[in-house]
């Protein structure tokens, strides 16, 4: 009996890498073997209401939604189908599953990444596009990386150049960006069997490609014209979602490629194991989640003048180490820090001003102007009257107790290290006296 998935590729285009036929064949066969084979080939698209079903139902665990340190982990594996709203195994998995998870990722608060966990032939042409297409419009809302783990071929890669980023590891592969398709002649069997076929037609090309005739000049051109048409659609989407030339695409003529060789001719961006990649992604995440919550205090500042205090500030704090030495930098740092808290207008904005005192390199006229833009806190609750012996906040405490470097005319690099211990230092003190919470470091 014919393998009813296998049929759904039988004369038209496919995605698929020709050299991963006997992967492919076997994927398809796992996947109508199942013992719920026949209630996933036939349930079709879900209301959206129904779609993620109740943890007791046998539908989650094929429609999994996996959200790791705040990265939704999204699996590509097996064969690509269309009109499949799973994920089964290492053997299929739907181009609906795919964009529906998707889509729930990019609106949970909680979800701070997307990683396209890859390792496909590829799959139909039928569905690809539309949702390759719908994600990439999502694209830059939040941070989206592809891990080729081992493979991403034809409309595996479809999907997986949708992310900002791409990571092969060291023995993995990517591209195959083409168009397959067949045609069985079956006629010389046929006529040995002592079978002759006879077509009655209404229009001369209505049995065009028909199994039980040698394929005609004609028709077999039309079919190549189709096959054409799909690889320059693939062609210049793979070209937009990785910044390339389409000609570079196009030149590639469906080849696969290398880790190392996709990272040279712009198909992948790095190489690397699963474990490694994704902790660098999480970390990024974590990076970017920090600058969100600064950039949501200084929202009110216009970021070209920001950017421009900042790099004067670099710049005129880089020129006085050098002018007066490195010890009469700290000393300096620390007068900058106790006037920028001595502001007027951080009296209302203390929490704004202690991360700009910190964190920024803003002088304290340029803080100043920042915090006269910025809303005013909400007031703490006021305290007990003050004894005669006031006790040291945290910050106070931490600025008194921490040591200057011992630095003298040493090697600028020692300086600028000795410079940034000392203010993670600074920086922990208070994250522990206050309960802040810690960004991960670069």
């Amino acid at each position: 009996m014919l393998n009813p998935l296998i049929a759904r590729f039988s004369g038209i285009p496919a995605f698929v890498n020709g050299a991963s036929n006997v992967l492919f064949e076997s994927c398809l066969q796992q996947v109508v073997a199942h013992e719920r084979a026949f209630e996933m080939l036939n349930e079709g698209m879900q209301a959206d209401d129904g779609f993620w079903p109740a943890a007791d139902d046998w539908r989650a665990a094929y429609r999994p939604y996996n959200v790791r340190d705040g990265i939704l982990l999204i699996p590509v594996k097996g064969v690509l189908l269309h009109e499949f709203t799973f994920a089964l195994g290492n053997w299929a998995t739907g181009y609906q599953y795919i964009w529906r998870a998707f889509q729930r990722g990019m609106t949970d608060e909680g979800v701070k990444g997307i990683a396209f966990i890859c390792n496909t032939p590829g799959g139909m042409v039928a569905g690809c596009f539309d949702c390759a297409d719908k994600m990439f419009a999502m694209r830059g809302t939040k941070p989206i990386r592809a891990f080729s783990q081992e493979s991403a071929y034809s409309a595996g890669y479809a999907i997986a150049s949708v992310a900002d980023h791409v990571n092969v590891s060291a023995t993995g592969g990517v591209g195959s960006i083409g168009v397959v398709t067949m045609h069985v002649d079956m006629s010389g069997a046929i006529d040995k069997a002592g079978f002759k076929i006879t077509f009655i037609q209404y229009g001369k090309h209505k049995t065009d490609g028909n199994p039980y005739e040698s394929l005609g000049k004609d028709a077999k051109a039309r079919i190549q014209a189709r096959i054409d048409e799909l690889g320059e659609i693939f062609v210049t989407k793979m070209a937009r979602n990785r910044g390339l030339d389409a000609q570079v695409i196009r030149d590639f003529e469906a080849l696969t490629f290398t880790a190392s060789e996709a990272t040279s001719n712009g198909l992948a961006d790095s190489i690397g194991s699963l474990d490694d990649a994704m902790a660098a992604f999480v970390a990024d995440c974590s990076l970017d989640d920090g600058d969100d919550e600064m950039n949501d205090k200084t929202a009110g500042v216009d970021q070209a003048t920001h950017t421009a205090a900042v790099n004067t500030a670099r710049t005129e704090g880089h020129a006085a180490g050098l002018k007066e030495g490195t010890s009469a930098g700290a000393t300096a740092a620390k007068e900058r820090i106790s006037a920028i808290l001595a502001l007027d207008e951080s009296k209302t904005r203390q929490a704004s001003a202690l991360k700009i005192a910190l964190t920024t390199d803003m002088t304290v006229d340029q803080a100043k102007g920042l915090l006269g833009t910025l809303p005013e806190e909400k007031a703490a609750t006021a305290a007990p009257a003050a004894s005669a012996a006031k006790p040291e906040t945290p910050f106070e405490k931490a600025m008194t107790t921490t040591e200057n470097p011992n630095l003298g005319s040493g090697d600028q690099s020692e300086t600028s290290a000795a410079t940034d211990d000392q203010s993670a230092a600074i920086l922990g003190h208070y994250r522990a006296a206050t309960g802040a919470p810690k960004k991960s470091a670069a």
